[in-house]
C-alpha cells in the first residue's frame, strides 16, 4: 500500500478530487457534506491498477482554523497530492500548507491544478511548479485536472501510479510508532484506533505500550482498507482492535509502540529552520505524528533551541517536527531532532557551550559521535535514541534541500540500491521505526555490516534503561523509559553542558561488560584512572591495600560495577582478589612496625594455649583494631576465624587433628573440652572447620571428621600457605 495526504487552500477541490478518483467520500459527517466543507480527515483509497498496490488518500481540512487537524493528517504520510484551483491561484492556505511540508521535510509530491474548466491552468500551474521547486519537494509533476468533466484524470492517475512506484519501501521489521488519528468504539469489539503505519509490522496478538508507558494494550484485530488481516506492514493504514487497562482513553495524538524500544522525551535540542531562533515566541506549539504538543523554547544558538515539552513523546534523532503559534499569525518553522537526552544546563557559559556543540550536529545518526559525546551508554539506549550503529550517507537531495530526505517527518537516504555497507562498523545499518524516525530504507531491506562485531552483542535489558541519579545509578524506565536532561557522570556525555567531551584518535568500541558500549579513548582514560586511584589506595591504606570494587565504581563515575571488572580485567597494572583491586607488582602486605611488635605479642600468647583466641579487652589492650586483625591475616601472620576471633596460621589443621582423636561423632561440649577453649571460641571455630571440609555436621548435635576435606574451601578465609585438601589424619604430618 501507499499512503498520500492532500494539501492545499480551503475550497479548491481536494475532496472533490480525491472522490472522483476512487468513487468513495472522504467527508465522513453530514455537516461536512451539506457545508461543502472538510472539517475533519477523511480516509478513501483505490487501486490505480487492477494488480498494482492500493493508493489510500488522507483528505486534511484546508481551512486556516483547522491546521492543526491537517498537521494531524500529513505529520505520519510519506506523500502528498497538493492542489491548487485554476481559477483562484494561490492563496494563504496554499502558502501554509506548503511551509508545514517544506519543515517536515516531504519529498514526494503531485501538483494537481483542479477547476481546469473553469479556467486556464496553465499561468497557476506554472507559478505552483516554481514555488513548489524552492522546497524540500523540488520539482513535481503537474496535471490539470476537472473534477466535474473528468479531463486530465487519467493522466493525473498516472503520475501518482509513478509517485507510488517511486516511494521507498518501508521496513517490516523496523520498531512500530503508531500516531493515532481516530479512536473510537465498536460494539461487540471495544476500543478501535486508526492511524497510518510508517514502518515496522502489526500482528494479531501483539502488545504494545501506550506512549507515557502507562499501559500494555494487546492487539486483539486488525484491518486495512476495511479487509480483516492477521499482519500489516507499513506503509499502510490500519484499523487497530485494542483491548488492555486504559485502552478507552486513547485519542488523536497519542501513539502506540513498540514495548521496550523508545525513550519519551520531555526535553530536547533542535535545530529550527525557518525563522531565527531569537525571534521565535517563548510558548509554542510542536506537531509530530498526530501529536500537537506545547512546548518553550530556550534559545542556544542562531538556529538551535532546546524545547520543554508539555508531554513526553517518543522521540528519536532526526525526527521532523514543526512549530506553530496556535493562533497561526506567523508561518510555521521546521525542526529537526538533534538530541532527545541532552544535558542539563546548569553552570555558567553551559549554554553558550553547548550551542557550540549542537552546530556541528546534522540531526544525522552517528553512533560514533554519540559515544563520544556521551562517552559510556548501553546499546539499547542508543537504539532507542534512534541511532543505529552503521553510519548512512548523506543523501543528494534537490536545490536547497540538504538534510531534508524522507517523508514526512523522517530523514532517510533514497538510493535505489539501498543502505551503504560500512566496513569494519559497530552494528547494522538498519531502520528505526515509522514515519518520524530516521531511517535508511530500501526495496531491498537493510544491508548489514562487513566486519561487524554486532552479532556478538547482547540485546540489553527488557526493560529502557535511563541513568538518572548523580552517582550515575541506571534502573529500568517501565516499557518507555523517560529521558530526562539529567545526565550522570560517565554515561550522558558532558553532564554540565559545558561541551566538553573525549575524542582523539581512538574510536567507540564494542560492548565491554554486557551491553554497555564506549568510546575508545574514554576507555583508554578509564583504566589509567583506575590504576591510579588502585595505587593511591594502596599508599594511603597499608593494612588494607585493596580498594574495593564498589569503591572504585563510585570514585570513577560509573554506572555498573560490571564496568569495574571489565576494566580491571583490561588493565595489566591490577589484578583481584576476593573483589578488591591490587596493583599487579605490589609487594606482599608489610604490617607497620607498632601492628608488627602487637602481632608478635598475640601470637606468644596463641603459643600457650593454641585455641584459646584472646579477648576483646587483650586485643584492645594491644591495639589490635578490625583493620589491623585484617592486615595481619592477609600477610598470612593470623588466621581469622570469626569477627573477632584470630588464631595462629595453623591452627585449623591442628584443631581437625584434635578433634580426629575423639570418638565419632562428637559433640560441641566435647569438642571444647578437647581444645581447651570457650564456648565463644569453640562455636565459630567448629563453623569454620564444617566451611573447609574438615568436618561435617551428622545431626543438631554432632559432627564427625570428613575423610577427606573439600577441595573448594567454600569462600572463607584462611592462611593462603597452608594447603586446604588436608584430612584429619594428615593434619598432624608436618609434610601436610
Amino acid at each position: 500500500m501507499r499512503v498520500l495526504a492532500t494539501a492545499g487552500h480551503v475550497d479548491h477541490g481536494k475532496s472533490a478530487l480525491v472522490r472522483a478518483l476512487t468513487g468513495m467520500e472522504p467527508d465522513r459527517y453530514d455537516e461536512e457534506r451539506r457545508r461543502g466543507l472538510t472539517l475533519d480527515l477523511g480516509f478513501v483509497w483505490t487501486r490505480l491498477d487492477p494488480d498494482g498496490e492500493p493508493l489510500a488518500f488522507v483528505d486534511v481540512p484546508g481551512h486556516e482554523r483547522f491546521v492543526a487537524t491537517m498537521l494531524a493528517g500529513v505529520g505520519p504520510v510519506p506523500a502528498v497530492l497538493f492542489v491548487v484551483a485554476a481559477d483562484q491561484g494561490w492563496q494563504p492556505q496554499s502558502e501554509e500548507h506548503l511551509a508545514i511540508l517544506d519543515a517536515l521535510g516531504v519529498r514526494h509530491a503531485v501538483l494537481a491544478v483542479t477547476r481546469s474548466d473553469l479556467a486556464d491552468p496553465e499561468p497557476v500551474r506554472a507559478d505552483a511548479v516554481a514555488r513548489l521547486a524552492g522546497t524540500s519537494l523540488g520539482k513535481v509533476a503537474s496535471v490539470a485536472v476537472s473534477s466535474v468533466t473528468g479531463a486530465g484524470l487519467d493522466e493525473l492517475r498516472g503520475e501518482l501510479a509513478r509517485l507510488a512506484a517511486e516511494l521507498p519501501a518501508a521496513d517490516a521489521d523496523a520498531d512500530v510508532r503508531l500516531w493515532l488519528d481516530r479512536a473510537f468504539t465498536v460494539r461487540g469489539h471495544g476500543t478501535v484506533v486508526t492511524g497510518t503505519l510508517g514502518a515496522g509490522t502489526l500482528r494479531v496478538g501483539d502488545r504494545l505500550v501506550t506512549g507515557d508507558g502507562a499501559a500494555v494494550l494487546r492487539v486483539r484485530g486488525l484491518q486495512s482498507l476495511h479487509e480483516e488481516r492477521a499482519a500489516v506492514g507499513g506503509v499502510a493504514r490500519v484499523a487497530v482492535n485494542v483491548h488492555g487497562q486504559g485502552d478507552g482513553t486513547l485519542r488523536r495524538g497519542h501513539v502506540l509502540l513498540t514495548p521496550d524500544r523508545w525513550l519519551s522525551s520531555e526535553v530536547i535540542d533542535v535545530r529550527v529552520t525557518g525563522e531565527p531562533v531569537a525571534d521565535l515566541p517563548r510558548s509554542v506549539t510542536l506537531h509530530i505524528g498526530t501529536a500537537a504538543v506545547p512546548v518553550t523554547v530556550r534559545p542556544l544558538g542562531e538556529d538551535t533551541a532546546r524545547l520543554a515539552l508539555g508531554r513526553a513523546l517518543p522521540l528519536r534523532v532526526g525526527d521532523r517536527a514543526v512549530l506553530r503559534e496556535p493562533g497561526g499569525s506567523r508561518m510555521p518553522c521546521g525542526v529537526t531532532v538533534l538530541d532527545v537526552r541532552p544535558p542539563r544546563l546548569t553552570r555558567r557559559g553551559a549554554g553558550r557551550a553547548r550551542a557550540a556543540e549542537l552546530a556541528d550536529m546534522t540531526g544525522r545518526p552517528d553512533a560514533g559521535a554519540e559515544l563520544r559525546r556521551r562517552r559510556l551508554m548501553r546499546r539499547a539506549d542508543l537504539h532507542a535514541m534512534g541511532v543505529p550503529l552503521c553510519p548512512t550517507p548523506a543523501p543528494q537531495g534537490p536545490a536547497g534541500t540538504a538534510g531534508r530526505e524522507g517523508p514526512v517527518g523522517t530523514a532517510r537516504p533514497e538510493s535505489p540500491a539501498g543502505p551503504t555497507r560500512c566496513e569494519g562498523s559497530l552494528d547494522t545499518a538498519r531502520p528505526e521505526g515509522p514515519a518520524g524516525t530516521v531511517r535508511p530504507e530500501s526495496p531491498a531491506g537493510p544491508a548489514r555490516c562487513e566486519g561487524s562485531v554486532d552479532t556478538a552483542w547482547p540485546e540489553g535489558p527488557a526493560g529502557t534503561v535511563r541513568p538518572e541519579s548523580p552517582a550515575g545509578t541506571a534502573r529500568r524506565g517501565g516499557p518507555v523509559g523517560t529521558a530526562r536532561s539529567e545526565s550522570p557522570a560517565g554515561t550522558a556525555g558532558p553532564g554540565d553542558g559545558a561541551g566538553r567531551v573525549s575524542g582523539g584518535p581512538v574510536g567507540p568500541v564494542g560492548p565491554v561488560a554486557g551491553d554497555w558500549l564506549v568510546d575508545g579513548a574514554y576507555w583508554t582514560s578509564l583504566k589509567d584512572r583506575l590504576a591510579a586511584e588502585v595505587g593511591r589506595h594502596a599508599r594511603a591504606h597499608p593494612l588494607e591495600p585493596g580498594l574495593p570494587t564498589e569503591a572504585a565504581r563510585r570514585l570513577l563515575g560509573l554506572p555498573d560495577r560490571a564496568l569495574v571488572d571489565a576494566l580491571a580485567a583490561a588493565q595489566p597494572l591490577l589484578h583481584t582478589r576476593q573483589g578488591r583491586l591490587y596493583p599487579a607488582d605490589s609487594p606482599p602486605p608489610a604490617l607497620p612496625a607498632p601492628v608488627r611488635a602487637a602481632v608478635d605479642a598475640l601470637r606468644r600468647d596463641l603459643t600457650r594455649s593454641p585455641f584459646r583466641a584472646p579477648e576483646a579487652g587483650r586485643l584492645a589492650e594491644l591495639g589490635l583494631d578490625r583493620r589491623a586483625l585484617a592486615a595481619a591475616a592477609a600477610a598470612g601472620t593470623l588466621l581469622r576465624i570469626a569477627d573477632g576471633i584470630v588464631l595462629l596460621p595453623g591452627a585449623d589443621a591442628d584443631a581437625a587433628a584434635v578433634l580426629r582423636a575423639l570418638p565419632q561423632p562428637f559433640t560441641l561440649s566435647e569438642a571444647r573440652r578437647a581444645l581447651d577453649t570457650t564456648r565463644r571460641v569453640a562455636v565459630p571455630l567448629l563453623e569454620f572447620l564444617d566451611a573447609r571440609g574438615y568436618t561435617e555436621r551428622v545431626d543438631d548435635q554432632r559432627r564427625r571428621c570428613r575423610a577427606k576435606a573439600a577441595e573448594n574451601g567454600g569462600g572463607r578465609e584462611s592462611n593462603p600457605f597452608l594447603d586446604p585438601n588436608v584430612t584429619c589424619d594428615d593434619a598432624g604430618n608436618p609434610d601436610k
